[in-house]
Order: structure tokens, then sequence, then C-alpha cells
């Protein structure tokens, strides 16, 4: 069968299935019965399902993951595993949220904490004529390969000042500074960088309805008010709405999760949601409990994804607020070592009275 034929009739079966859309509180709960049937092992994060059909029976392992080096690579891969996610779905289970184990006893309790806080915290009031202004410091990091087979590793960093409307359809202005290069982890690749004499490119941007570089910006912020706010049937929402994306289930999901985060778009009902679905994903726990990100300090909460990195989202657990997302080495790539954020967002949120 052809793979992207196959891709679309699992996803067509998980869009049936979705919570959100009209499954009762009896046949979620007749649902979740029928799941004991449906184990994983213990600590398991490669996005492995056993499928056993009785108590009695040894189990039967399909593996729904594969390698990726990027993002967004597909994990459906063989005919078989995507049978049995099928078969998940057709069985009217109802999705993968919920039933293969969950965040860490101690990530959970800082991650509903933040969801209790952030319920009760007001969101910025952007009244007529003002914008709600999104400040955030970004870092990538960078890898080139020139012709002469050399490979250079270094982090830029770029500071981005976005200005919403009140009017969402109204003209949304971004202002970027350019990426600069910021960080260096040996002489070679500093050197190479200075012989370019790289400089940034600051742009100011404005677009109606935030459709930047013809992509629509003001989709998602739209797209929001879809969203489930029950925290199982939000993390189902995302797991269909991943299908086929990432290294693994989980993985992509928090993946997910911190990108609408850092946002800085999301609404206190949302927010407290989606910290509240992360604390569901298996394998989530406690990385790092005074975590420092562009001067502010949180709880770093994430997941190991593969052997090369974890995702992480940095909470203030006393306000409840996301003080950024990262992604963190976790063994040496190249000239950069073990523990380095290779990827990070902090992100600040305010009202103003004017834009650029």
């Amino acid at each position: 069968m052809n793979q992207k034929i196959l891709d679309e009739q699992v996803r067509s079966h998980l869009t049936a299935a979705d919570p959100a859309a009209r499954i009762t509180e009896q046949e979620l709960a007749a649902s979740r019965e029928r799941s004991l049937n449906i184990r994983t092992t213990e600590g398991n994060s490669s996005g492995e399902i056993f499928v056993v059909d009785s108590p009695e029976q040894s189990s039967t392992v399909v593996s729904l993951s594969a390698e990726r080096q990027r993002r967004r690579r597909r994990w459906l891969t063989s005919v078989a595993a995507a049978a049995v996610l099928a078969a998940l779905v057709a069985g009217d289970l109802v999705g993968l949220a919920g039933w293969r184990g969950s965040a860490t006893a101690e990530a959970a309790e800082v991650l509903n904490t933040a969801a209790a806080t952030a319920i009760t915290s007001t969101d910025p009031v952007v009244k007529p004529g003002q914008y709600l202004r999104i400040r955030s410091t970004n870092v990538w990091s960078t890898e080139e390969w020139p012709e002469d087979g050399s490979k250079y590793q270094w982090l830029d960093t770029e500071k981005m000042d976005m200005y919403i409307p009140a009017d969402r359809n109204e003209e949304w202005v971004w202002l970027r500074s350019g990426r600069m290069p910021t960080t260096f982890f040996d002489d070679k690749a500093r050197k190479y960088v200075q012989e370019q004499s790289r400089q940034p490119h600051p742009e100011t941007l404005r677009a109606p309805k935030g459709e930047f570089y013809g992509q629509p910006g003001g989709t998602l912020t739209n797209d929001m008010s879809t969203f489930p706010r029950d925290p199982y049937r939000l993390l189902n929402h995302i797991y269909i709405r991943t299908l086929g994306a990432g290294q693994s289930v989980d993985g992509e999901a928090l993946v997910f999760i911190a990108d609408l985060l850092r946002s800085g778009l999301v609404p206190a009902d949302l927010r407290a949601a989606l910290y509240k679905a992360a604390a569901m994903i298996p394998g989530v726990t406690i990385m790092e409990g005074q975590a420092n990100l562009d001067g502010r300090t949180g709880v770093a909460i994430g997941r190991t994804e593969g052997t090369l990195m974890r995702q992480e989202i940095i909470i203030d657990p006393k306000t409840g607020q996301l003080i950024g997302e990262r992604q963190v080495l976790t063994q040496d790539y190249g000239v950069m070592p073990a523990g380095t954020p290779i990827s990070w967002t902090a992100v600040e949120t305010s009202v103003s009275d004017t834009a650029p």
C-alpha cells in the first residue's frame, strides 16, 4: 500500500476517534477499562507499544519509532505499525493519552501546581488600539561544511519583538534583530566566522493577520479556541495533530506543547490544560530544579528523546508562567559538549499602547 495513503487512512481513523469531538464520559470510562490490556515496559520512551491480546498471552512488540535527524520526520514507516495503531483506534481505545504511564510524580506535581496557578492568573488585557507585545530571545545551533570538507559549529542569537493588535485581523509588526554568532566551542569556528565578517540583518516586518513571509501567523491564535480544555482530551488531540511527526508520539507531543507555549499567545485556561497534559506524557521528568534561562530561573521539565537530546519547558512554579523552552544535548555532538542547550527561546509578554 502506498505509504501516503496508509498515513491518511490512519489519520482518518484517529481524527474520527478524537474524544474532543463526541466521546461521552461513559464511553471514555469503558475505553479506559479496555485499555488495561495495553501496557509498556517501565521507563520505555522509544514510542514502542506492547499489544496484549489477553492477560494469559505473551506480549507482542510493535515499534512505532524510526530514526530521525530533525523534527517532523515521519515515524510511521511500516505497514505493521500503522495497522496496530489503526486497530487501537478501531477497537475504541480512542487515542493514546493516559494508558501508557505518565510523567514522574515530581514532574507531575510541578506541572499540576503550575496549572492551578495559571488558571487563577489574569491574562494581559489588550484594549482597542493597544497591542500585545511578545519579546523573545532565541538561540539556535549552526553548522556549516565548506567545500574543503571542514565542519564548523556555533550558536546564533536573535532578539525578536512582536506587536499583535487587539483586533488580530489588523496589521501585526515584527522586529527581528537578525541572527548573530554569539557562542563558540573552539577557536576554529570563531576564526571562520570572523573571516567572513558576518553581520546580522535586522528586519521590520508588517502583515495583516500576522501573515509574515506569506504564512498565516494568525491561524494558530484563532485555532486555540478549538483546543479541548480537558487535559486528557487535549493530549489525545495533540497526538492526532502530530501523527507521523517526530521520533516518537510522546516526544513529539511535548515538542508541540513547548512550541505552542513559547508563542506567548496561549490563554491561561489553555496554558493550564497544556501543563496538565504534559504531566500525562510518559517519560517526562524534572531535569533541573534551578534552570536559568536568559537571566530568569525556573524548573526545567522535559523528556529525553533518543540518545542525543532532551526537550525541556522551563516554568516559574510560583506564577505558573512559562519562562521558555530549550533542547539540550545529552551527549557530545561534534565540538558541542553534553549539557549544551543548542536551541532555546525565552519569552516575555506585556501590553503596549503603540507599535513601531
